[in-house]
């Protein structure tokens, strides 16, 4: 259903303060252009010139409270809502004193309920999740995205348009029409019609365009309107065209196809209709625009953030023996850490695909939790992107969400929510968010899932830069690692749970000659210590570690080779000291990982043993599966996977040598 346009006068002053704020615009971005050809900018810019009027209509009718994501051509949106000039200036020289510190940049701007991202299609499931924070909040007000149309090749927006309209999201989708992904023409990417997209979601739609100033307030004001009252989402295209190049000077469109709409441009217009007041305007935005740039000439450039990702200086482990209180198997464990701190804590919801009862998720972690907190377990489609997108929308809000997928084999399928968006939110907003997402997944095969349903693809997501990595095993009971996490998390936090684990009771029974110990960490590393001083080292995590407690016993028994095994919980940041405490002892290691080996967990620890302790690393080993996919067959699924015997060969291979 579409909103009618309706053509309306608006008295001169309010014309007139009006396009004062669209020449603002324009001018700031016409000087930045300026300050880039000096080498006063780093980077690039991407100017919206030609495209003024989208922001001003959609800052003309919100309210404090309203929430604006905006992209990479977002200056005109954030002048309009916050008239910071100073702010966005500093901010593109890469000044601490812009609204980031400097740290953001041209396209990563937050002031004031605004947020912006150089990335275009995952900013709209974090609006959908800042929305629906809004919906559960029961606030009247809004989420207003902006999109160009090259992002409608994304497919993270029809994920994010389905999860909208499906939950009656307070959201106004703005998709700033102007006929060019970067250079290439629309005609060339785009196939039929782009409100038909929202509407085939049931989303209501309307349709304006820049040229038509007084008109584009209206239908705005209409959408935004609609959005408050009705709580549920609209898409609304604005036809424009971007004036300048795509950034800097890459501009290969025709010279009288841009001409054209120089020539029908309502600012151009305004500027030759009412030169005298047009003049007084630019010369006072001029004059503001000077002392800005003056101001931000003076002060100091970017400032790093302390770094809490490196190796920590050295100090002796504390080791403790804790008796676990329950033999619970870990699955409900994990469950019913989450149903306490539900009652405990109120801003914690799951969302994921088939976790509300009756079904409780394909491994029934959350089972009947849905019951109990209705609205607070939600399923979603299946939509990884956007499931992980919500949450950080939700975690920007001030939410905990905690975002279930399915099998860890489709994580990928959410790479950009946490590469591009939830590790990085923290630094380029210059700490003024907190991201506090927990992502749960189930990794690893032994159950005939085969190729797509078995990997252990944790690998890939070590490392990024903000964010903590956690694998949950048997012998330290997973509920306390949960809590542990809901009392402390200020930061996007990964958790690898092994299938296999799932059905596993939590219990600190040791095989004859050994013991279970924990060191005093945050999330503690476990060790099985021996009886006697270690002939060799054996590290391992999650899944892992039921195959390396045998084979050590079995080493033992068999072969008289004393093994230490240590399997810490945190993966990254990494505390590589318990196990150089170890080598320096055994100074022989063998890693087992599940996951291909090539650039993995193991590669790291070894590379962190030798900066850290140069020397004390005689020989190492590491166990892992065959570069090749995992097999359906049960058999052959055994073979390649690393267990007991694979384990065994290994230490015995180093301890010959």
């Amino acid at each position: 259903m579409a909103i009618e346009s309706i053509q309306t006068r608006i008295d001169e002053q309010r014309r007139t303060s009006l396009y004062a704020r669209a020449l603002l615009i324009r001018k700031v971005e016409q000087r930045l252009l300026t300050m880039f050809s000096e080498g006063k900018l780093f980077g690039t810019v991407h100017t919206c010139i030609g495209q003024e009027w989208t922001g001003i209509a959609v800052a003309e009718s919100l309210k404090d409270g309203d929430r604006i994501y905006s992209n990479h051509r977002g200056h005109g949106h954030f002048l309009a809502r916050t008239d910071d000039v100073y702010g966005l200036v500093a901010e593109v020289m890469g000044k601490k004193t812009g609204v980031c510190g400097g740290h953001g940049g041209s396209q990563n701007l937050c002031a004031r309920d605004f947020f912006s991202s150089g990335v275009q299609g995952g900013i709209v499931p974090v609006s959908a999740g800042l929305a629906l924070e809004q919906k559960l909040s029961n606030s009247s007000n809004i989420t207003v995205v902006f999109v160009g149309d090259g992002t409608l090749g994304e497919g993270a927006l029809y994920e994010a348009l389905n999860i909208a309209s499906q939950w009656n999201l307070p959201l106004l989708i703005v998709l700033e029409n102007n006929y060019y992904a970067q250079s290439t023409p629309q005609k060339q990417t785009l196939a039929g019609d782009i409100c038909a997209r929202a509407s085939a979601f049931g989303i209501r739609t309307a349709h304006g365009n820049t040229w038509k100033p007084e008109d584009l307030l209206e239908i705005t004001s209409d959408c935004v309107s609609w959005v408050r009252e009705q709580r549920k989402p609209v898409f609304l295209q604005v036809d424009t065209y971007r004036l300048m190049a795509h950034s800097k000077g890459d501009d290969d469109r025709d010279r009288n196809e841009v001409e054209s709409y120089w020539a029908k441009d309502p600012i151009t217009l305004f500027t030759r209709e009412f030169p005298e007041a047009s003049r007084q305007i630019q010369a006072e935005i001029d004059e503001r625009i000077n002392t800005s740039i003056a101001q931000a000439d003076r002060d100091g450039y970017a400032e790093s953030m302390a770094v809490d990702e490196a190796v920590p200086p050295y100090g002796a482990t504390a080791w403790r023996s804790i008796a676990n209180e329950t033999s619970d198997r870990v699955v409900n464990r994990i469950h019913a850490a989450l149903q306490r701190n539900m009652r405990r804590d109120e801003r914690i919801l799951l969302i994921g695909e088939d976790i509300e009862g009756p079904y409780g998720g394909a491994f029934k972690v959350t089972k009947d939790l849905s019951a109990e907190f209705p609205g607070r377990v939600r399923n979603t489609p299946i939509s990884e992107a956007a499931i992980i997108g919500v949450g950080n929308g939700l975690a920007l809000s001030g939410r905990l969400p905690v975002c279930e997928i399915m099998f860890g084999d489709f994580l990928p399928l959410a790479a950009d929510q946490l590469i591009n968006h939830a590790s990085k939110f923290r630094y380029i907003y210059n700490e003024k968010v907190n991201v506090p997402l927990i992502v749960r997944t189930p990794m690893g095969g032994r159950r005939g899932y085969g190729a797509t349903h078995s990997q252990s693809l944790e690998k890939h997501f070590l490392g990024l830069p903000g964010t903590v990595m956690l694998a949950i095993h048997h012998r330290y009971d997973p509920a306390l690692v949960f809590d542990t996490l809901f009392r402390t998390i200020d930061r996007p936090v990964i958790v690898i749970e092994n299938k296999l684990l799932y059905g596993v009771r939590v219990s600190n029974e040791a095989p004859a000659g050994f013991a279970w110990e924990h060191s005093d960490e945050l999330y503690p590393t476990t060790r099985l210590r021996p009886e006697g001083k270690p002939d060799l080292t054996m590290l391992c995590y999650g899944g892992m570690l039921p195959e390396v407690e045998k084979a050590a016993d079995k080493l033992l028994d068999q072969y008289e080779i004393v093994c230490e095994v240590l399997c810490p919980i945190q993966l990254y940041p990494f505390n590589p000291w318990p196990i150089i405490e170890s080598i320096r002892e055994s100074g022989r290691l063998v890693i087992v990982e599940e996951g291909q080996n090539f650039a993995a967990f193991g590669a790291e620890v070894i590379a962190q043993i030798h900066e850290s302790a140069p020397g004390i690393l005689k020989s190492v080993r590491r166990v892992g599966p065959p570069r090749h996919s995992i097999p359906s067959c049960g058999v052959l699924e055994g073979e390649l996977l690393p267990g007991e015997t694979h384990v065994i060969e290994a230490a015995l291979e180093i301890m010959n040598q």
